[in-house]
């Protein structure tokens, strides 16, 4: 409490002091970015559905080594790091399902899906300069992106501030941190091309840590008076190594050490314990204006993941190659002056065709082969929505969709083969939305939507090895309202929103004696929730500071279990683990002359139950990090900027994504203590003639 309060002083000492006082570009306002969400291509503050957008740039809070920080800027979002390169995105506790990577969330990269057709997302393959913006949608999206109740990310290049030119920057840090940037981009507005290297490394901050990452991207535009055809390509060769979750006593005596042995298992240094994986996505989305206010929006893409996982356990090995589709038809008319009709329908369909094989683990190196799955995923949504605008007054958004998913598994491994299928049918994922604009500095938005999302294939094939299509898909409906408003010309804007997302059949998941992640369907989750954004800037004429930016966020979860009994267990009216009742978020950042700029962020996150029973809780804690700089941005071609930064200025000792429900109490993942960076970027922008 009194470091907390220490930083509470802080803040009403620091902010006040800023109050005539905007800011650089690492956040960006609300009505300053337009975004493309339900084929509502407008401002974020008119948009009729929740969603919140951060830039590339928000990256310069940190050492840039993922992307952690800045998704935990946006209210009601958490990702997690278990380790460097292992992460876990929760969107208003959607985790719940995830002991490690992305799931019950769809990501698109530039139209294209990143999400496989068996439910999974790598996002670890992504480094900063892959995209210009992140886009956040929470809470349902069934009714035009197919499955998941918890929420959709959409990263997309080619911004409005576009330009050719060249960037390379290098940071370099605590734990051998070794980052490279580099970027190109050249060609004309009609058609741009952007080619993009980034390479991660670091020896993490516990034993057993290490991470390297390779990533690769180029992106073409280019457009016609009819067309505008983007070619996107993605390639990530990346390792990183998993030190293994700790007990309390394990955690408090040495956070850094890795999982020592036990129950018949290796330590996780014996086992070599690490993953070993590349990524490959490529495909192209063409909008074709047809004419007469109607225009089609295509896209196709394969992709291709190989994983190596050498884990205490076993020895894991997956190929995973899918290829999908998506077609959007959007017909806009103005039925009279003011009033404007949109009529959206459209398809995707993903196919994928998985091997997974499971041996024996001799000291990193398969050996006796255990099980060997051939898996055949198929998923499709087809969507029709409408809207109704009445200009600068009304919005009405209504849209459904079916959705479709089937899994067939063949274990070849044993004699006869055997074959399990299954498939999951939702008769109709409805989306409700309401927008009121009373007097351009207050927008009221009301929400009504639907959510279903199947058991993901390694949700169907945990590492126990055992079949489980006997699992239900989560449904549920979400109820939501939000407040916009802006006040001091547009300086401060704020948002706040309130939702209630009943979710039946919710999936949970559990580990056997052995540390094998297994899942179970819940019998109900209600989840309360509050969610509120400020934004305040302004430019100063002062010789001494001339802009200020400050961006909070605050989250207030009540989740609970509503009838959850499994055997003996009675886990109703429990509070959900993993998710944290409440979440502060605060960053600042101040310009002043001669270039010279100042940003700092805080992080603070209470309790965080760890099991289903509530009998083993995790600290909570606060982050403080600070960077200091200096930017040569003048009128010609080139611009520098060297800084300086520390994470974790208050020298916390917690855990960044923790194992939930984890046999013999094997919770904690520790993250980095205090630790320190620096970095130097140039970039060459070509000037007009």
């Amino acid at each position: 409490m009194r470091k907390a309060s220490t930083i509470f002083y802080f803040l009403l000492l620091f902010i006040p002091s800023l109050s005539n006082a905007q800011a650089a570009d690492s956040t960006q306002t609300l009505d300053s970015v337009t975004v493309k969400a339900f084929e509502q291509i407008k401002p974020v503050r008119y948009s009729p559905v929740s969603i919140s957008t951060i830039s590339s740039s928000i990256a310069d809070y940190s050492n840039k080594t993922s992307l952690v920080n800045g998704l935990n800027a946006i209210s009601g979002v958490r990702m997690e790091e278990r380790s460097p390169g292992s992460y876990r995105i929760n969107i208003r506790g959607s985790s719940l399902r995830s002991p490690f990577g992305v799931r019950n969330i769809k990501v698109y990269w530039n139209d294209m899906p990143v999400t496989d057709p068996g439910g999974n997302t790598y996002f670890n393959q992504f480094a900063w300069n892959n995209f210009s913006n992140i886009s956040v949608v929470k809470g349902p999206a069934a009714s035009m992106y197919g499955a998941g109740t918890g929420g959709l990310i959409l990263l997309n290049n080619f911004d409005g501030a576009w330009k050719p030119g060249v960037s390379v920057e290098y940071t370099t840090g605590s734990y051998n941190l070794q980052n490279v940037f580099a970027t190109a981009r050249f060609g004309q507005k009609e058609n741009k091309q952007q080619v993009s290297y980034a390479h991660n490394q670091t020896d993490g901050y516990r034993v057993q840590t290490n991470m390297r990452r390779d990533n690769f991207s180029w992106v073409s535009n280019m457009k016609g008076t009819r067309y505008d055809l983007t070619a996107s390509l993605l390639f990530t060769d990346m390792f990183y190594q998993t030190p293994g979750a700790l007990t309390l006593a394990e955690f408090t005596a040495d956070p850094k050490a890795a999982r020592p042995a036990g129950g018949g298992f290796p330590s996780a240094v014996n086992a070599k314990a690490a993953i070993f994986q590349k990524n490959l996505l490529a495909g192209f989305t063409n909008v074709l204006y047809i004419g007469s206010g109607l225009r089609n929006t295509s896209t196709l893409y394969g992709s291709y993941t190989q994983v190596k996982n050498s884990a205490i356990r076993n020895y894991e090995r997956r190929i995973e190659p899918s290829f999908g589709g998506r077609t959007v038809f959007n017909y806009t008319s103005y039925l009279q002056k003011g009033l404007k009709l949109g009529i959206v329908g459209g398809a995707e369909f993903q196919q994928g065709y998985f091997n997974t094989q499971v041996s024996k683990n001799r000291n990193g190196n398969p050996d006796t082969l255990q099980t060997n799955d051939d898996t055949n995923n198929q998923a499709y949504v087809i969507f029709l929505q409408s809207t109704l605008e009445l200009v600068n007054q009304w919005h009405f958004l209504a849209g459904a969709s079916i959705n479709r998913t089937k899994l067939e598994i063949t274990r070849l491994s044993r004699y006869p083969v055997t074959r399990q299928s299954r498939t999951y049918r939702n008769e109709l994922a409805p989306k409700f939305s309401l927008l009121k604009n009373f007097n351009e500095k207050i927008i009221f938005v009301a929400t009504l939507s639907k959510g279903f999302s199947p058991p993901t294939i390694a949700e169907v094939l945990p590492s126990t090895g055992v079949i489980s299509t006997d699992l239900e898909a989560e449904q549920g409906w979400n109820y939501e309202a939000t407040l916009r408003s802006s006040f001091l010309k547009n300086k401060l804007k704020l948002e706040l929103t309130g939702f209630y997302f009943h979710l039946n059949d919710a999936l949970v998941q559990r580990r056997d004696a052995g540390g094998a992640d297994f899942f179970v369907n819940a019998g109900d989750i209600q989840q309360n929730g509050v969610e509120f954004h400020a934004d305040y800037r302004q430019f100063l004429n002062s010789n001494f500071l001339r802009s200020i930016s400050i961006r909070t966020d605050v989250t207030l979860n009540h989740f609970r279990y509503g009838s959850f009994i499994k055997g003996s267990d009675n886990f109703s009216g429990n509070e959900l683990p993993s998710v944290p009742s409440t979440v502060f978020t605060l960053l600042t950042e101040l310009q002043f002359k001669y270039g010279i700029y100042l940003n700092a962020s805080y992080y603070a996150a209470s309790s965080i139950y760890m099991n289903d029973a509530n009998t083993a809780k995790a600290d909570p804690y606060h982050l403080l990090g600070c960077q200091l700089g200096w930017k040569k941005k003048d009128r010609g071609a080139c611009r520098f900027n060297i800084y300086a930064g520390i994470d974790n200025l208050l020298d916390e000792s917690y855990s960044l994504g923790n194992d939930i429900n984890a046999a013999g109490n094997r919770f904690y993942n520790a993250a980095p203590r205090r630790n320190y960076y620096a970095g130097v970027s140039f970039q060459w922008i070509k000037q007009k003639k």
